[in-house]
């Protein structure tokens, strides 16, 4: 029964990270002349559904406003950071944990190259080497994430 249980978890994972897969275009859409506004902040972000946040992503690039990222990003905000037009807060934290179906210890195929077009330099190493196999929140500070990363700008005050 316990085997059966299992496969029947890891054939739904396989189905789901298949679906995610074949929803995310492989090139997000090129931002649009949009008129300018107040920064959109986003606060202690808790992630959740990556094809959710990859969709909120796109529109955010869409806006044409810049968009601040403050507090705790974690899991799928992460892939926010990237955004042509944020910011990541000086005081914020980042923290990283293998993609997984709600409620499960299972990591499903392809959810984890999905998050990774949207890292680079030393954080798309460590996301690859370390932290996409860890179900254990790994957490660093604004200051760290921009050493991996030096192209990420991070907001005044």
């Amino acid at each position: 029964m316990r085997t059966m249980i299992t496969l029947t978890r890891v054939s739904t994972a396989l189905a789901l990270a298949l679906t995610l897969a074949a929803c995310v275009s492989t090139n997000p859409p090129v931002a649009e002349a949009a008129p300018q506004g107040k920064p959109i902040q986003i606060w202690n972000h808790r992630g959740g559904n990556v094809l959710d946040t990859v969709q909120y992503r796109n529109k955010l690039a869409a806006s044409g406003r810049r968009v601040e990222i403050r507090g705790y990003c974690r899991s799928a905000c992460t892939i926010l950071i990237t955004l042509p037009n944020a910011c990541l807060g000086p005081g914020a934290t980042v923290g990283f944990h293998a993609p997984r179906i709600p409620n499960t210890t299972i990591i499903p195929p392809l959810v984890d190259e999905i998050m990774a077009r949207y890292y680079r330099n030393g954080i798309l190493a460590r996301w690859n080497s370390t932290w996409k196999h860890s179900l254990k929140m790994q957490k660093i500070s604004a200051k760290e994430y921009v050493r991996l990363d030096p192209q990420t700008r991070l907001c005044k005050n």
